[in-house]
């Protein structure tokens, strides 16, 4: 069990790290999008990978 939390810990934080760089129209995208995965981290992140990568430039 502790092993499966260190890897959700790791995607959380790599998700978080992706939002941060990634290069978006406007910087209001990226700080809702930075809210969304840190206010709802399960669904924020699975968001971010469903639809939030492919909106980015």
């Amino acid at each position: 069990m502790f092993g499966l939390g260190i890897i959700g810990l790791a995607i959380y934080a790599y998700t978080i790290y992706d939002v941060v760089i990634s290069n978006f129209h406007n910087s209001s995208d990226r700080l809702i999008w930075l809210l969304i995965v840190i206010l709802v981290p399960f669904v924020g992140t699975i968001l971010w990978f469903l639809i939030g990568r492919s909106k980015r430039i």
